[in-house]
């Protein structure tokens, strides 16, 4: 159900622009919407394999060790957590063969998730020891985005959007469940701690890191010579042409190697640390089983249906010549597709929860949904203006820095976390196709440096939309005590 509600509000965007603006029906509409049918199939089979499996696992896991109380534990398990669920995170997989096959090869997309992974893994540990060490988050983010921002003036503009894309893709369907628990469990456990304040910001940490290694990465790689392309396609082709079944299973045994990260790291702490053995492993296994098959479907929907429809609908909009309905269709993709966001819905509650009446959940979800609309229809307009990814990326950072400052404490790591819980396993493959999509068909564009960046812009501004709410609100109090 969780997948079909997501996938209905780009269902219902997409048809209206199709039957109502553009009044023609594309070519291969048949094969996209076997595409969506697959992606909704392997994204309820994955979630299901989750609730079976690694959700269940990781959140007594976290809990164990929050009672154990040991530090360096904690920080291991942190590391472990955050590693692996990224390195099997959907979205990053689907963003990272794009930019391969997109860069010609220079862009090693292995590499690209191992580096993603390594740096969610460490930025995990950083916060759980801030979370136990009770220090202010604004201050870290603060610092982390100058960084952020300083390493971004240097980075090559290739590289630039691509890795915005990288950290905002980070915290999906694997990853936000599994952090969240951590924080907030760890946050509940420890006497002292503030589950609003020190329980979020994890999922917040773990967008900003890879943003900086990613980038660093690129200045790494567009330093040196690029790799012969010829060679590349060459290997592309020989492996397309191998026996349908074969090449099936050959992409069932990478789904495997993209999950066995977080099957070692469970049975590693659950049976040499804690040294206890699992509760009903019949169960678990098949839950694990259920996320390869859901990874391998949601993989080849992808390809049939999200990816075409965000090309297509490019194509079609930018022969309209009339930018303004592109700028409407990025709105409404924008805004849809947040307000029916599970991992949204779910922070939104905890927020509520936590905050013991001084936040609204639905009034954060409307703010969040705005913030990612505003940022996709900024991120399109870049496209089609041509402007520099570094000006816009600096230019809205700089912004949340400051609103950071003057935000009130109790806003900052939510407010951070619900801009890493935006785009959805569904969202990302087809903003992703539609800025690639536009980056093609607009003369004078490269699609590795104008194609990605719209996740990076549908990240920025919901962390705006909120803080402002926030110090709005603030000081409509403050006004009001001062008068009575």
């Amino acid at each position: 159900m969780h997948a079909l509600k997501n996938l209905l509000p780009i269902v219902v965007v997409v048809l209206f622009f199709q039957l109502a603006i553009l009044q023609q029906v594309p070519e291969n509409a048949l094969s996209m919407a076997i595409g969506l049918l697959i992606v909704a199939v392997g994204v309820a089979l994955f979630l299901q394999g989750l609730e079976l499996s690694i959700f269940p696992v990781g959140k007594s896991l976290s809990n164990q060790f929050a009672r154990r109380g040991s530090l360096p534990i904690l920080l291991s398990f942190g590391f472990a957590i955050g590693f692996s669920a990224v390195v099997a995170e959907p979205a990053l997989i689907a963003v990272a063969q794009q930019a391969q096959e997109i860069s010609g090869g220079r862009i090693d997309a292995l590499t690209l998730r191992l580096l993603v992974a390594v740096s969610v893994g460490f930025v995990v540990a950083l916060g759980v020891f801030r979370t136990i060490m009770g220090y202010p988050l604004h201050w870290f983010m603060i610092i982390g985005y100058a960084t952020v921002v300083i390493v971004t003036w240097f980075a090559p503009e290739e590289i630039v959007g691509l890795a915005y894309d990288s950290g905002g893709v980070t915290t999906n369907i694997v990853t936000v469940p599994l952090i969240a628990a951590l924080g907030i469990g760890l946050a509940a456990s420890i006497r002292g701690r503030n589950p609003l304040m020190d329980g979020f910001g994890l999922v917040a940490l773990a967008v900003m890191v890879p943003m900086v290694t990613v980038q660093i990465y690129g200045v790494v790689v567009y330093s040196g010579t690029a790799p012969d392309a010829s060679l590349d396609m060459a290997v592309s082709d020989q492996s397309g042409a191998a026996f349908g079944p074969l090449k099936m299973l050959l992409e069932l045994a990478e789904m495997f190697r993209d999950v066995l990260p977080i099957i070692l790291t469970i049975l590693f702490f659950q049976y040499m640390v804690l040294r206890r053995g699992l509760t009903n492993p019949p169960k678990i296994v098949f839950g694990f089983l259920l996320v390869i098959f859901g990874l391998y479907a949601f993989v080849v929907g992808l390809k049939l249906g999200l990816f075409p429809i965000g090309t297509s609908m490019a194509e079609q909009l930018i022969g309209r010549e009339n930018f303004a309905f592109i700028y409407l269709f990025a709105f409404m993709i924008g805004f849809a597709t947040t307000m029916a966001e599970p991992a949204l819905i779910a922070i939104g509650k905890q927020a509520e929860e936590a905050a013991s009446g001084r936040l609204d959940g639905n009034a954060i979800r409307l703010l969040v949904a705005l913030g990612v609309a505003i940022g996709i229809s900024i991120g399109v307009h870049r496209i089609i203006v041509g402007g520099s990814m570094h000006y816009y990326i600096i230019g809205g950072y700089t912004v949340v820095i400051l609103l950071t400052a003057l935000a009130p404490r109790y806003i900052v790591a939510l407010a951070y976390d619900l801009g890493g819980v935006t785009t959805s396993e569904v969202t990302v493959p087809l903003v992703t196709a539609l800025g690639i999509g536009l980056a093609t068909n607009i003369e004078g564009r490269s699609v590795l440096i104008d194609g990605f960046g719209l996740i990076a812009f549908a990240s920025i501004f919901p962390i705006v939309t909120v803080m402002t709410y926030a110090i709005a609100v603030q000081w409509l109090a403050d006004r009001r005590e001062v008068k009575s």
